[in-house]
């Protein structure tokens, strides 16, 4: 057979192509044995043309990027590109059998009865869309839902499930992504997105996924099995939120850029009512758009510095104290803010561990000052989140617990095993916080609140976000950071993955950037590896993540795939006890070990 397309207009003829693409390496073995399956399995029968289709035309390579695996879960759900067809893509089937999946659990645990469900959905391409469609499959199960109608945050579906008492929920984002992506992210009954056993558990069910039930959503609306819960939930969150308006300064200008996405409406309706009326919402930016048409590369991350270049420069010319920049599900929220209060001041972004720390102080602060704080309160972080909340925490004789894996969900879980009523805050190096228990998850819009009344609270002490935080460095030590990612699509890169993962546990290096390696802390064998020893017992959760122990404690450097895009984090800290005048020295000397780090493991 040649290496030319080969015409197929009956799926027996596809399968010999499908044979012959293979065999010419055109397609990856998984990949044809994924749309064999979709052709002659009658559960795939409606996209039976589809894929012959792209047979006929030879789109081999795209049949293997939809087909290769099957789309997994995540940290949070599942999450991907959109397209019409295909196992490892984001589209009526694969958002189907998620919401069947979910469905069928709470069956086993639940046989009989009504079940509740609640879901939202963000500004990008088919989220609504997809949202009717998981509604109508939960109403086709027996599930009575809630439905937030128009687009709206994350924090606010978190907030729905506990306000309604639901079973679980989902909702329709993609986060940060790109615009060609779209996912599901789930959550049970706390709230919380799913841990063990329900993830797995879920995750199963899912996967033996046959038949999918579904009713008309407009009839659902009319009987009143589905119940559009918009204004009355609004309201709702507000007044939860509103539990965390203080008596403070409020003389501060307020640039806000909802990148496109969905925060608009709660963070300036939240803003207002506390008394911030100086707020002003970044043009550009404001249009709700699945394109996110005017941020660079199109991608509405507030991890990346370079959506705050244009939103500084209007700053300049038009002052400012404080930008913040929600993403499109308006779950994490980036600040800048200029770096001292001298006319003509430059501009800088905070990490999300700088403003992590910044908050931590903030509330700690706070609650001391009110005679409300004991040492049975505590903060939660995450196993690749800067030590210094953790040191902040501890000064004011409150607890910390960071023994966590990457994904906010840890973070709300222990929240609920140590007892909510002493939680202060939670926060992780992506930009995630939440105070308060109305809500598991993230929440961009009380972070807006807080880092405005911290703002205010610092410009009327003469002093910028910045400086506050060189007071910390002060009295805790220096701490810098780096994060590096490496992208490894297809199915090729999830090889990558798991070799440069087996290489970095069975052939580690002996020394990074001039430091020697201490000891490596491996989560997914539970192991501490230490030269010359043998292996000892790790006391943490079990996850793929490396983490290196550098000379001079505080060091270290941490490894691991990504659990919603398809790239490995490289996660560098540094630490130095310092004094005043010995900031700028550490900062330096921290710099040079992030270079020279990055170039080794690169």
């Amino acid at each position: 057979m040649s290496n030319e397309s080969t015409l197929a207009t009956t799926v027996s003829q596809a399968l010999e192509a499908i044979a012959a693409a293979v065999n010419y390496r055109k397609l990856t073995v998984a990949a044809g044995d994924n749309i064999r399956l979709w052709l002659t399995d009658g559960r795939y029968a409606e996209y039976v043309p589809q894929v012959l289709e792209h047979i006929d035309l030879g789109k081999w390579q795209i049949l293997d990027d939809v087909f290769w695996t099957v789309i997994p879960f995540g940290t949070g759900g599942r999450r991907g590109k959109m397209y019409p067809i295909g196992c490892n893509a984001i589209n009526e089937r694969t958002i189907g059998e998620s919401a069947q999946g979910l469905a069928n659990y709470l069956r086993t645990l639940r046989p009989t009865g009504e079940l509740r469900f609640a879901i939202a959905y963000d500004t990008r391409h088919r989220s609504r869309e997809f949202a009717e469609l998981c509604s109508s499959i939960m109403v086709a199960n027996g599930f009575k839902v809630f439905f937030i109608e128009p687009y709206r945050s994350t924090p606010e579906l978190s907030f729905l499930v506990r306000y309604k008492q639901c079973d679980c929920g989902i909702m329709v984002t993609a986060s940060h992504n790109p615009p060609s992506d779209n996912a599901v992210k789930v959550y049970w009954s706390t709230g919380g997105q799913l841990v063990p056993p329900h993830d797995k558990a879920v995750i199963d069910q899912v996967m033996q996924v046959d038949q999918i039930r579904r009713v008309d959503f407009q009839q659902a609306v009319k009987s009143g099995q589905i119940e559009m819960v918009g204004p009355e939930t609004d309201q709702a969150l507000l007044n939860a939120h509103l539990e965390f308006n203080d008596a403070g300064p409020r003389n501060l200008h307020v640039i806000y850029s909802p990148l496109h996405g969905v925060g608009e409406f709660n963070v300036a309706t939240l803003l207002s009512k506390c008394g911030f009326d100086n707020v002003e919402v970044y043009g550009p930016h404001r249009e709700p758009s699945g394109d996110f048409p005017n941020v660079p590369g199109n991608v509405s991350n507030p991890e990346n510095s370079e959506v705050f270049d244009a939103i500084i420069a209007h700053a300049k010319q038009n002052g400012g104290d404080l930008i913040l920049a929600t993403d499109p599900d308006c779950d994490r929220v980036g600040a800048a803010t200029p770096r001292t209060t001298a006319p003509g001041s430059e501009w800088g972004t905070l990490t999300g561990n700088q403003l992590g720390a910044l908050l931590i102080d903030f509330m700690l602060e706070r609650m001391r000052a009110a005679g409300k704080l004991t040492p049975n309160h505590f903060t939660v972080t995450t196993l690749v989140t800067s030590l210094l909340g953790k040191r902040v925490t501890e000064s004011y004789g409150a607890r910390c617990y960071n023994n966590n894996l990457v994904g906010f969900k840890w973070i709300c879980h222990v929240m609920d095993q140590v007892g909510a009523a002493n939680f202060v805050l939670g926060t992780e190096e992506s930009y995630g916080y939440l105070v308060g228990t109305y809500a598991r998850d993230k929440d961009g819009v009380i972070a807006c609140l807080l880092l405005c009344q911290l703002a205010a609270k610092c410009k009327a002490a003469g002093i910028t976000l910045f400086q506050r935080l060189e007071e910390l460095y002060e009295q805790h030590g220096y701490h810098g950071e780096h994060t590096i990612s490496i992208f490894m699509h297809g199915s090729d890169g999830m090889r990558r993955m798991q070799a440069l993962m087996a290489r970095l546990r069975e052939n580690p290096p002996k020394q990074l950037a001039g430091k020697s390696v201490l000891q490596i802390r491996d989560y997914e064998n539970l192991e501490i590896l230490r030269p010359g020893q043998g292996p000892c017992r790790l006391d943490g959760p079990k996850g793929d993540l490396v983490i290196f122990d550098l000379d001079d404690q505080g060091n270290q450097i941490a490894i691991r795939p990504s659990g919603t895009e398809p790239k490995v984090k490289f996660y560098m800290f540094y630490y130095q006890p310092t004094s005043a005048s010995s900031t700028e020295a550490a900062k330096v000397q921290g710099q040079e070990f992030f270079r020279t780090a990055e170039k080794e493991l690169r």
